[in-house]
């Protein structure tokens, strides 16, 4: 890992107070000066500004989000997810997000290449979600959702949907994109309203028999 982003995942620093920091001399690695750039690991002894840095370890948490909350920490006038969570687990970043109506599995994590690894577009991680829709959903409407896509302002959207629900108000839905509110727009554009969304899977985690508020360290 590059050293400024190595030193800033297990201090306060920003790396471009780390970088200022490599031009004064001010750290070492094994006793050396250190590079902009350089690459390092758990196994260098690094050396900021005086301090030896300790590695911090790695904190990755499931959390069943609650409907009414944002995953923002400042929430605008809303309660956020951080209102409700341990204070152990505040400074956790989220793995996506969940909008404010929108319950169910959430990753919380202070593993940087671990966010990357399920949210970069070319990792292509399916996201499971179970949804209630306020009306039945028409056959040909499947298709164009599931085979063929709908055009939203953003781009195509393309849906994995299944259902054992006679009435089709109710969907299981697969997805490996995560725009901002993909689904709900998805179903907007053909005259329905998700009155219910919540996730149950994201790659290779599933939310199990967590209650809404719990958590589950991994």
């Amino acid at each position: 890992m590059r050293i400024n982003k190595y030193i800033a995942q297990n201090s306060g620093l920003s790396r471009r107070v780390i970088d200022e920091y490599i031009g004064k001399g001010k750290v070492l690695v094994n006793g050396r000066n250190a590079e902009i750039g350089q690459i390092v690991s758990d196994n260098d002894l690094i050396v900021v500004d005086g301090q030896e840095l300790k590695s911090t370890p790695k904190i990755t948490i499931l959390f069943n989000k609650p409907v009414g909350y944002v995953c923002s920490r400042q929430g605008q006038g809303s309660q956020t997810i951080y209102d409700i969570l341990p204070d152990r687990y505040n400074n956790l970043k989220t793995v996506g997000r969940l909008d404010k109506q929108s319950s169910g599995l959430l990753l919380l994590t202070s593993d940087g290449d671990l966010a990357y690894q399920l949210t970069h577009p070319s990792q292509n991680k399916t996201k499971t979600y179970e949804i209630v829709i306020d009306k039945p959903l028409e056959p040909l409407h499947q298709q164009m959702i599931s085979d063929i896509g709908i055009e939203l302002e953003d781009g195509p959207s393309r849906l994995y949907l299944s259902s054992e629900d006679k009435d089709r108000h109710e969907w299981v839905v697969q997805i490996s994109e995560g725009r901002n509110r993909q689904i709900r727009r998805t179903f907007e554009k053909l005259g329905y309203k998700v009155i219910k969304l919540h996730r149950t899977g994201f790659g290779p985690y599933h939310i199990g028999n967590l209650k809404p508020g719990e958590t589950e360290p991994l």
